[in-house]
């Protein structure tokens, strides 16, 4: 007996494509996010028109590997805290946020080629830093976040939300980080020097 060619998947990514409503006008769902509680926006929203795909896709910073990585050039101190394997800094920008950190593999690894020793210590990392943002009193949860659409040196963003804040509750945290005046930069300093102490006593160095 001969086998027959496989048919197309029907579910396949041509399909979906096809399927996507690509500059077509798209109706605010009436129970989507903006009707939750935990939205940071009001009044009239409208959803913005779907542009047609850009394959491939472009490349992201790092893309080529650590020589073109601007994450593997940075030195320790630019970041919180470090150790053999991992460094822990903030971002770039000043939020409203009680704390925003970013944890990175030293090396140039992004989640899917990352190797079994660093997966292994990932998920003790993660609990490790989040007991450094609980210990500035005042947390009621640390999200962990990842991305990795602009940056291929793979980055895990983790964001405090402020205990009894419950509006800033869920997926919606990263928005309201935006919008929150952001915290003085002494008082962003003296968060950062606490947190990367309180790392620093498990391990590493602390740098802030």
């Amino acid at each position: 007996m001969i086998d027959e060619p496989a048919a197309a998947d029907p579910a396949g990514p041509d399909a979906y494509l096809a399927r996507l409503p690509i500059g077509e006008p798209l109706p605010v769902p009436s129970d989507g996010a903006p009707s939750w509680e935990i939205f940071p926006y009001d009044g009239e929203l409208t959803v913005r028109v779907l542009r047609a795909p850009e394959l491939p896709e472009p490349p992201r910073h790092g893309e080529d590997g650590p020589e073109s990585c601007p994450d593997c050039a940075r030195p320790d101190t630019d970041f919180l805290w470090t150790d053999e394997h991992w460094r822990l800094g903030t971002a770039d920008e000043p939020d409203g946020l009680p704390a925003t950190l970013l944890l990175w593999p030293r090396a140039h690894h992004d989640l899917l080629d990352l190797p079994a020793e660093l997966s292994a210590q990932l998920g003790p990392m993660l609990q490790r830093v989040e007991r450094a943002v609980r210990s500035l009193g005042g947390i009621g949860r640390v999200h962990v976040n990842r991305w990795g659409d602009g940056a291929a040196h793979l980055h895990l963003w983790l964001l405090a939300r402020p205990e009894g804040v419950t509006q800033l509750r869920g997926s919606t945290l990263s928005l309201w980080m935006d919008v929150l005046p952001p915290l003085p930069a002494g008082v962003r300093a003296e968060r950062a020097r606490r947190i990367a102490a309180a790392m620093a006593a498990e391990g590493g160095t602390a740098h802030a």
